[in-house]
């Protein structure tokens, strides 16, 4: 593992609530998340990750309140980004300002054509033992982005054919670890998909998660040299990461759930560092 720190892009929640339904942890939730809670909550995932990273923030903005969700910015690799293509019109208007933010912080932003749906590191993420990207796709990115990531950073991508609405993004059901493990809710995924993961990573590294640690987004997590920041995770599930050698690190994050994100939705990491 790298010794030198990550950065990782954060939003303060001073505009965050639920204000629409586009996924169906949002439903029945209009109007109920308490700003405050998120406050504290938001405040302690960034304090607990600052223990391994240093913080980026972008400003929030009035009228958005899933800018919050930095890890929905784009999808970055080494000094080049592509910023997200929203499917969902209410987040549309997220664009300009996370691609702003990346010009004026010196990445290369990719072409990418306008009628190609992506939402960046919500649906790609990097596996963390072998030079390949994991690709999501069905209910918010369009498969046809996983060729065209692979055409920009040269790496392979596995597109992951998503099937549960509740785990709409990739990052909700799968988590890359350190070392080659791989954290994931087989249910998610179709029988194909879940042959392709099982094709690629070994069972000895699979770390399975059952139906209600899922529901508490506990693949939404962030992995930093050797600790996994969660918004939950049963005794089961932090034993067998601890068998594998990881320290989970739960901070509660129970009013971002409501709309339908938790630890990994709040960050975007800018730089990867490959076991």
């Amino acid at each position: 593992m790298s010794n030198s720190r990550q950065k990782i892009l954060m939003c303060a929640p001073d505009h965050y609530g639920v204000e629409y339904v586009i996924n169906p942890w949002m439903e029945g939730q209009l109007g109920h998340a308490d700003r405050s809670t998120a406050h504290w909550q938001w405040q302690g995932l960034r304090n607990a990750l600052t223990a391994e990273a240093d913080i980026l923030t972008i400003a929030p903005v009035p009228g958005l309140p899933d800018l919050v969700f930095t890890a929905n910015a784009g999808f970055v690799l080494g000094d080049t980004v592509v910023v997200s293509r929203f499917r969902s019109p209410e987040r549309q208007a997220e664009e300009a300002p996370f691609r702003e933010w990346f010009e004026q912080n010196g990445f290369i932003v990719a072409d990418w054509p306008q009628d190609v749906f992506f939402e960046g590191a919500g649906d790609a993420l990097i596996d963390r033992g072998r030079s390949l990207i994991w690709c999501g796709h069905g209910f918010r990115s369009d498969l046809n982005a996983s060729n065209m990531l692979e055409d920009i950073y040269g790496w392979p991508v596995i597109p992951l054919h998503l099937v549960d609405a509740r785990f709409y993004h990739l990052d909700t059901c799968l988590c890359p670890l350190d070392g080659g493990w791989l954290m994931y809710f087989p249910p998610a995924f179709d029988a194909v998909s879940q042959r392709k993961i099982e094709a690629i990573i070994p069972l000895e590294k699979r770390i399975i998660v059952g139906e209600k640690d899922a529901q508490d987004f506990a693949c939404n997590a962030v992995d930093l040299n050797g600790r996994i920041f969660m918004n939950n995770a049963s005794e089961d599930l932090q034993n067998q990461l601890r068998a594998a050698g990881f320290k989970p690190t739960l901070t509660p994050l129970t009013e971002f759930l409501k709309a339908g994100g938790a630890a990994k939705c709040l960050t975007l990491k800018l730089q990867e560092h490959l076991a």
